[in-house]
């Protein structure tokens, strides 16, 4: 089975991977729900991941993505990354990278063109529409830090429950979607949308699928291939 996979790799012009939180999982950072923990135990996530209740308790929602931060910056990238990276260096424009994960860990696998389609949670950005006055160089330190003229805040730049993912994003992740012979989807449930479409829309315009995930899931039924297989045992394997 995986020499097939291997020979789809290596014939194909264009090959989009979709990735998610199962492969971040295997670096061990925690899911979602596992960030729960401690003080942070009697909230519900959804509680502390939307605009509303950043205005309503902006430095507690600041302070529990400190949290997940700090959490997420103790690990690392895992085999199944820098597989991926490496082959993205040796074949430029090949390969199109799209994840679901704010970790941020194919970046530091050396993929800084990967598509974010829910964020980055290392980074920040404005909670609304900045003015002129809003400046990097000049951003007043706090929890959350704010601008020191108009007290616009920063925040986590990450799509919070409610929010449309990045449009510059989406839209290239669904150019690759189309005009890829090969996609493969990693680690991911396969249940958040618009990100699992990707998958039906690759199929639908003659592409291969293939599952890399241990668990099955909903996008099985569209795929060639579903390898059982944790993404850092089984990339380093396809990619080499």
């Amino acid at each position: 089975m995986h020499d097939s996979v291997r020979r789809w790799i290596g014939e194909a012009r264009h090959i989009a991977v979709l990735t998610g939180a199962g492969m971040s999982a295997e670096s061990g950072v925690p899911t979602f729900r596992d960030a729960q923990t401690g003080l942070w135990s009697r909230f519900n996530p959804e509680d502390l991941a939307t605009e509303a209740a950043f205005r309503a308790h902006p430095q507690r929602v600041w302070d529990w993505y400190a949290h997940r931060r700090e959490m997420i910056a103790a690990v690392q990238p895992n085999a199944g990354h820098l597989a991926l990276a490496r082959f993205a260096e040796r074949h430029p424009g090949r390969l199109t990278l799209i994840t679901q994960n704010v970790d941020g860990l194919h970046q530091r696998a050396g993929q800084s063109d990967a598509l974010a389609l829910h964020g980055n949670i290392a980074e920040d950005q404005w909670l609304d529409a900045p003015r002129t006055c809003c400046q990097p160089d000049n951003i007043q330190p706090g929890q959350p830090p704010r601008c020191p003229v108009c007290g616009n805040l920063r925040r986590p730049a990450v799509v919070w429950f409610g929010e449309h993912l990045p449009a510059a994003a989406l839209e290239a992740a669904e150019q690759a979607a189309r005009k890829c012979e090969l996609m493969l989807v990693v680690g991911t449930s396969g249940e958040v949308y618009p990100a699992a479409g990707l998958a039906l829309t690759a199929h639908q315009c003659g592409a291969r699928v293939v599952m890399v995930n241990p668990e099955a899931t909903p996008l099985d039924a569209v795929a060639e291939r579903c390898l059982r297989e944790p993404a850092a045992l089984c990339l380093p394997s396809l990619l080499a």
